[in-house]
């Protein structure tokens, strides 16, 4: 039986090994939503997103999807949307949108897991939009949303809009990617820091046996009864709640839930998780009281566990449910391989918008999360703790040699 310091060590080389293989998509992604941050402008969005109807919806959707970010930045961008007259359902599938349908987010789902779970995750964002369309017009929540826009006031200023071709010629507007790429990077790497360090310390610490009770079913063969891929559904939201963080740091996490054989189902429920996680439901009260915090936390709770059903069943009959093959979760060591090249490639570009960005002074108020400044300062402090952990477990790796 291996030691505690050596699974320390082994904790410490399987974090920095998931970071390594994922690196150079994170780059790709944050470049991708910087250059659609910067040149596609949210202030046109709410001119056609003022009543619910389909056009609306769907313009919400596809500006969630451009506008792909992390949870609090969505928060705060909804919460203006319906602040400044765009219809609450059109807000809400702009929040699904741009947390799920997320460019990112499917290139690292694809490293760590596989092409179906890409296609579920997207297919999946697009289920939990209309899901919540049905059930917000089913539940009928007028009074709430009258209240949230009383308890938001009023703000009819737009800000002066400039055109993408301007800025896609000015190297001020480069400027501005630069800075916006830095910004994304300064949204997530907190959540990322702390979720790759405890995928890594439950890849090594945490036994199989762990994950057969609290996942029923996740140790046995063959195909699993409708109970137990329900249960999978409800424990991958919950299991999302007491770790809270990011989808993107939550990826090497639902490899290793799948590699110990939790179901489709409920690794698409874990990943579609992140908005009802208490940080964020704290944030919603905040921006439009409780109990519209607590409505829209039970729709999307609800939403999420239909969709993850939907997702598995109906792939189940299409014969699209991915193989579990063993290799989910496992890192990879140091190599001169094709991640070694395009990590140096990204990293150069990331050094160029660091040159970019920094080289003339400007206030940014890119992505400002209200009422999260409690949060970031404990995942500040999380986050400072892993590095700790990381540094040490490395030292004893290294001594073991």
């Amino acid at each position: 039986m291996a030691s505690f310091f050596q699974l320390w060590g082994e904790a410490s080389q399987t974090t920095l090994g998931f970071f390594w293989k994922a690196l150079w998509a994170f780059i790709l992604g944050y470049t991708v939503s910087a250059l659609i941050q910067v040149f596609v402008t949210r202030e046109r969005m709410q001119r056609a997103m003022g009543e619910t109807g389909a056009k609306s919806v769907g313009l919400g959707t596809f500006f969630g999807f451009i506008s792909s970010s992390c949870s609090f930045a969505a928060l705060a961008t909804a919460k203006s949307l319906f602040q400044k007259g765009a219809g609450f359902v059109p807000a809400m599938a702009f929040l699904l949108a741009s947390t799920n349908l997320v460019i990112e987010l499917g290139i690292i789902i694809a490293i760590f897991l596989s092409w179906q779970f890409v296609l579920g995750e997207y297919i999946g964002g697009l289920l939990l939009i209309l899901l919540m369309w049905l059930l917000v017009r089913l539940t009928r929540p007028d009074k709430l949303i009258e209240k949230a826009r009383e308890h938001l006031g009023e703000e009819a200023k737009h800000g002066e809009i400039k055109d993408w071709r301007e800025k896609l010629s000015s190297i001020e507007g480069w400027r501005e990617v630069a800075r916006t790429y830095w910004g994304e990077w300064g949204m997530v790497w907190k959540d990322v820091t702390v979720g790759f360090t405890v995928a890594g310390i439950i890849a090594a610490f945490v036994p199989d046996s762990f994950f057969q009770t609290l996942f029923i079913g996740s140790g046995g063969e063959g195909q699993m009864g409708f109970w137990a891929v329900l249960e999978h559904s409800l424990v991958g939201p919950l299991a999302a709640f007491f770790t809270f963080i990011g989808s993107m740091g939550n990826i090497p996490l639902a490899a290793l839930l799948y590699s110990n054989g939790v179901s489709f189902a409920g690794i698409m429920a874990f990943v579609f998780s992140d908005l009802i996680v208490f940080p964020v439901i704290r944030v919603n009260a905040k921006y439009y009281g409780w109990k519209m915090a607590l409505y829209i936390a039970g729709i999307f709770l609800v939403v999420l566990v239909l969709s993850a059903l939907i997702l598995h069943y109906g792939f189940l009959l299409l014969g699209l449910l991915p193989e579990r093959t063993g290799s989910q979760g496992e890192t990879q060591s140091f190599a001169i391989d094709y991640t070694f090249f395009l990590n140096l490639a990204f990293l150069a570009l990331s050094g160029f918008f660091a040159w970019l960005g920094f080289t003339r002074k400007q206030t940014s108020e890119h992505h400002q999360h209200g009422g999260a400044s409690i949060i970031e300062r404990v995942l500040f402090w999380l986050a400072m703790l892993s590095y700790g952990w990381l540094a040490v477990g490395l030292m004893i790796s290294l001594l073991s040699l």
